[in-house]
This record gives structure tokens, C-alpha cells and sequence, in this order.
């Protein structure tokens, strides 16, 4: 990358807005553009992206590229786990109004006691539009059960039984009225009574990230895994598009839906999302299924997710020699198993991408006798035939509403991913 397109601290101020914005507001920004998949897609060169539900596949076609010119890829997930609104949300006991909720993903449970929740997501319409709706404030709050009724809590352990412990509290009532929590969100987006025919709504901490430590060196906030990616992705991108420098390869991000429950759905890794994007950008440039075999073969795609940081109060939990730390480089995963995608040669390429960005990296590697978990990586690489590299920023509290980073390896991270973009 040029010095101009290399990303410092600022970089990690921008992660902590974008942990409540959009990736494709930023690329906006950048000179992108949306295309509908519905519509001809033309081989005019430039920026452009598709949205389909929760997830973003968004690429850079330079100026006069071949039909069969690679791609580079970074691959992310847009999701997290938390507390996601029923179909029938309205209920409550005792005097209480409360939400009906179902756990998404594998979250830290405990994480979401009694911590002040927003509710966000998308409304469809009668219309048939959809609208998001982002209520930031204090609104919702899982209520723990005071010691004085569990004494043997911190002995034990906290048990909690995942539908009768985690439903939230929103006021007092003795009466529960469906519809309310609708008519209330209507009330939010500006929209009239009987509008909203379905919701995809999930709960959040509305504390916001915030730099911690003596000296700041570190950064709490929510969803790190795997925003804060899907953030570094899109600035490499926008960089990388507005350079002006020549590209061997089109630079690609794709960043999934419903990675934390498995990847399969229209909008996920195990989908055809990210194959169909590709495909279709070949035969708008007048390629041939011969040219697209080309182009797919050569492509390779970094796979980015957050990963473990050595943790100081459970280091025996990890392997003994792989300890990566906070502020030391974004990590590469290595699995054997191929619960990451990782191998010899996917190493020297991401290798070459930190040496020319000037960013130290480090390996991350299970302990033999803990299970390992997995990410989009070994997913895309069996999907699409294409050459698949695991990597991330290492973390703690990971699937906690609240997270824990180094406030370095946001923007390290970032300028390797443009660096592999622009090799």
C-alpha cells in the first residue's frame, strides 16, 4: 500500500464508530456503487456491491481488466451472538412486561445480566420495503438473581436455564398486550400502526466502546468479533480502490451473515452468495466459463475472524507454545484438522502481505486436548475451489456483549488486508 492508504490509531477511533454504522455507507463514501441482483450487470469498471439481507460482497474492477484476472478476497461475518426477538415478543409475570427472546449463537450468557440492552435490526413492510430500526438506549435488561436467594452462586457456579433465566424486563404491567413492542418500534422509525408484518431484531449493550488501561492500550466494546474485521476489510478496500495504483488481482470483500449458527442460509458463507458475485463479474467483463476456471484458480481469500489471545488467568487452557498477545499482530490459524483452511502455501502468502506492510504476525494453534472452533474459512475454500487462508486479531471475552482488544491490531490488521489487496 502507499504510505497515504496505511491506517495508524485513527484507524481504531474509526473501529469504534463503525461498531454502529455500515459497511456499505463507508464504500458509498468511496465511490462505490449498489447493484441490484436482479438487474444486467455491465463490465464497466470501478466500485460496486451487492447487499442481500445481512451480508455485503463488495469488489473493484481496475480499468481494462481481462476476464480472467484473479480475485483477492477478504472474508468476514457481519454476525454475533446475543439475544434475538421471538415471533411473538410480548409476555411477562408479576406485575413484570417483558420480551420474549431466543439465544442466537454460543454467547457468554452471563455477559448479558444486567447490562443496559438496545434492540436493533430490520422491519419488513407491508409494502414489501424493509426499514432498520436502531433503538440506542437503555431499553431492555436481564435482571440476575440477587445472592440472597442463590447462596451458593459463587461456589457453584451460575446455572441459567436459557428460557426461563434470559428474558429480558422493558417495564410494569399486569396486563400483556401483543403488539405492543411492534407499535412501539413503529413509533421509532416513523412509521404508522400496522405497517410492520415481519422484524429480524436483536438485543445489544448500549455502552459504548471505550479505551481502557493506564495507557489505552487496549479497547472494549461489542461485536469486536467480527466487525472489527468486516471494519478493517472495508477500509482496505476503499484504500486500495482509491490508490490509483495498478492491481494484478480484483480486490473483493465478502462479509457473511449467520457464521456463529453454522453459514447456512441464502446470506451465509455456505451459500452461493459469494461464488454467484464472482462468477457474474467474469461474464460481465464478456468472459467465458473457461476465463471464470482461470480467474477462480488463481484467487486466494483471507479469511478473517477473531481469534484467542493467551488469556492471563487461564494460560493453561492454551497451547503451551503459541501464545499470542494483544498488540502483537494479527494471527494466523493453523488447524491440521482444517477447522481453519490454512496451509504451507497460504502462510508464505499472507507472510508477504505483513513484510510489505511492514506488520508483524503471529500463529494461533489449539491445545490438543480443547476442542478447536471454526470460521468461513474451510467453508469457502470447499465451496468454490479457492485457495483459503484463516486469520484475525486475537481477543478476549470472545461471545461476551463485551469484548476486549488491543487498540494496535485494529489498524495492523488493516493494512495487511491492504496489503494483500495491493501485493
Amino acid at each position: 500500500m502507499s504510505a497515504a492508504a496505511r491506517f495508524d490509531r485513527g484507524h481504531t477511533d474509526d473501529l469504534m464508530s463503525f461498531l454502529a454504522g455500515t459497511a456499505a455507507e463507508r464504500l458509498e463514501k468511496a465511490g462505490f456503487r449498489q447493484v441490484a441482483e436482479t438487474d444486467a450487470w455491465d463490465g464497466t469498471s470501478g466500485g460496486k456491491y451487492v447487499l442481500r439481507g445481512g451480508a455485503i460482497v463488495a469488489w473493484y474492477v481496475p480499468e481494462g481488466a481481462a476476464a480472467h484476472t484473479p480475485f483477492r478476497v477478504v472474508g468476514a461475518h457481519t454476525d454475533s451472538p446475543n439475544l434475538r426477538v421471538k415471533p411473538r415478543p410480548d409476555t411477562g409475570a408479576h406485575g413484570w412486561r417483558q420480551i420474549a427472546v431466543e439465544i442466537y449463537g454460543g454467547p457468554l450468557m452471563n455477559s448479558w445480566l444486567d447490562r443496559d440492552l438496545g434492540l436493533a435490526g430490520r422491519l419488513s413492510l407491508r409494502d414489501g420495503t424493509t426499514r432498520l430500526v436502531d433503538v440506542d438506549r437503555p431499553l431492555l435488561r436481564v435482571p440476575q438473581l440477587a445472592i440472597h436467594m442463590d447462596r451458593n452462586v459463587s461456589a457453584d457456579g451460575l446455572k441459567l436455564d436459557k428460557q426461563r433465566h434470559l428474558q429480558p424486563v422493558w417495564g410494569l404491567g399486569d396486563t400483556v398486550r401483543d403488539g405492543d413492542l411492534i407499535a412501539f418500534l413503529e413509533d421509532e422509525a416513523g412509521l404508522a400502526r400496522g405497517e410492520v408484518t415481519g422484524w429480524d431484531l436483536m438485543t445489544h449493550s448500549v455502552e459504548p466502546p471505550a479505551y481502557l488501561g493506564r495507557d489505552r492500550e487496549l479497547v472494549a466494546g461489542p461485536r469486536m468479533d467480527n466487525l472489527l474485521s468486516v471494519h478493517a476489510g472495508t477500509a482496505a478496500l476503499a484504500a486500495v480502490a482509491t490508490s490509483g495504483g495498478e492491481l494484478p488481482y480484483l480486490p473483493v470483500l465478502a462479509a457473511f451473515d449467520h457464521e456463529e449458527t453454522g453459514s447456512q442460509s441464502d446470506t451465509g458463507a455456505d451459500g452461493p452468495l459469494l461464488g454467484s458475485v464472482l462468477e457474474r463479474s467474469v461474464f460481465a467483463r464478456g468472459g467465458t466459463y473457461e476465463e471464470r476456471a482461470r480467474a477462480f484458480a488463481g484467487t486466494v481469500c483471507l479469511s478473517s475472524d477473531t481469534g484467542h489471545a493467551v488469556h492471563p488467568n487461564y494460560a493453561e487452557r492454551h497451547d503451551p507454545t503459541h501464545h499470542p498477545r494483544v498488540n502483537g499482530g494479527p494471527i494466523l490459524k493453523v488447524n491440521v484438522n482444517n477447522r481453519y483452511a490454512t496451509d504451507g502455501s497460504g502462510r508464505a502468502v499472507f507472510a508477504a502481505a505483513c513484510e510489505k506492510a511492514g506488520v508483524p504476525f503471529q500463529t494461533f494453534v489449539s491445545n490438543n486436548s480443547m476442542p478447536c472452533g471454526t470460521t468461513i474459512g474451510p467453508i469457502t475454500a470447499a465451496r468454490h475451489g479457492i485457495s483459503t487462508v484463516d486469520i484475525g486479531v486475537a481477543i478476549l471475552s470472545m461471545h461476551s456483549a463485551r469484548e476486549l482488544c488491543g487498540a494496535e491490531d485494529p489498524h495492523l490488521l488493516a493494512n495487511a488486508l491492504g496489503s494483500f489487496l495491493q501485493p
